[in-house]
């Protein structure tokens, strides 16, 4: 059995990619998408039709309800081939816009309902701000799931959690990214690595914060760098992986041992802890590495949003001229 069969057995496999080729090989449960991915899925001549048949009744729209139906083909093509859900995600310009980004998020699952998918196999995405997490806990009211993502901290963790919402993607990589870089020349690879990557680390302590605390919101690891992180992370509820890992990993017969374990037999706590905006904010301002990396996420995610409307802009202008 390979590396990848066995992980499935301790952890939900999603695949992060827009690339339905690579989804229908590794047969995860779940897909994830973000503007980066549907970018570079859109540019590939391969997903050309996809991206036509997106905006073939999109002519004379404006340009976000034609990138909403550029984000639902791409998830209704992915729902093809798993047997779970998909990730879309909310415009990350909204991402300090409760009301914005619920109606947003209401359109994008109006969208995939019209289209004939159970609203159990949709998850909308939004940037884990404090505004984000406000729109998430009244989508949460109207049945509509989420998936909240940069994650970088348990603040942000236990703000979700009040929030009930669905999901949560903590970034081991980018968070592994940061004190890599910041260490510099005192960055030791021997000792940082495994269960003592800050990454991994910030993940498990996620991890057995929100089974002490009787949580029901899913922890969704993403944004891996190696092979060892998402092995050091195998139990996790859910690991979310590109397919270069999961290519490396299917390629491996290693034996898989599950570092993250949660002990059953450990009440939950009865005291649910919350978090006021000021006593988030305060935190967020106290975490450099979660305040940078959450604001350096939504500004990429911004300028992959942008690429991709200068994209359709360009396909809705030939149109219209026809």
């Amino acid at each position: 059995m390979n590396q990848l069969e066995q992980l499935k057995q301790y952890s939900v496999v999603v695949a992060d990619t827009g690339n339905v080729e690579s989804i229908a090989q590794f047969s995860p449960r779940d897909a994830t998408t973000n503007p980066s991915l549907i970018l570079k899925a859109a540019k590939s001549p391969e997903y050309r039709s996809i991206l036509m048949q997106a905006l073939s009744s999109s002519k004379n729209v404006p340009l976000d309800d034609a990138m909403d139906a550029v984000i639902v083909q791409f998830g209704l093509e992915i729902l093809k081939n798993v047997s779970g859900r998909v990730s879309s995600e909310v415009d990350a310009r909204l991402s300090f816009d409760t009301d914005a980004t619920v109606k947003r998020a209401r359109r994008i699952f109006a969208r995939y309902l019209a289209a004939g998918i159970s609203g159990d196999r949709i998850l909308i995405k939004i940037a884990a701000t404090w505004e984000g997490i406000q729109a998430a806990r009244i989508l949460a009211t109207e049945g509509i799931r989420t998936n909240l993502t940069l994650v970088f901290n348990l603040s942000q963790a236990i703000a979700c959690a009040d929030a009930k919402v669905q999901l949560i993607s903590p970034f081991v990589g980018r968070i592994y990214d940061w004190h890599k870089k910041t260490l510099g020349g005192q960055w030791d690879a021997a000792t940082m690595s495994g269960v003592n990557d800050p990454g991994v680390k910030s993940v498990s302590n996620i991890y057995h914060f929100y089974k002490n605390q009787g949580v029901e919101t899913e922890i969704m690891a993403a944004s891996f760098r190696s092979v060892e992180q998402v092995i050091s992370l195998a139990g996790c509820d859910l690991l979310t992986i590109s397919p270069a890992l999961l290519e490396q990993m299917q390629a491996s017969n290693d034996k898989l041992v599950p570092s993250l374990k949660y002990d059953q037999q450990i009440s939950a706590s009865e005291t649910r802890e919350v978090l006021t905006e000021a006593q988030f904010r305060l935190q967020m301002n106290r975490d450099a590495m979660a305040t940078e990396k959450l604001a350096e996420g939504i500004r990429l995610f911004e300028e992959d949003t942008l690429s991709l409307e200068a994209l359709v802009t360009e396909i809705l202008s030939a149109k219209t001229s026809k």
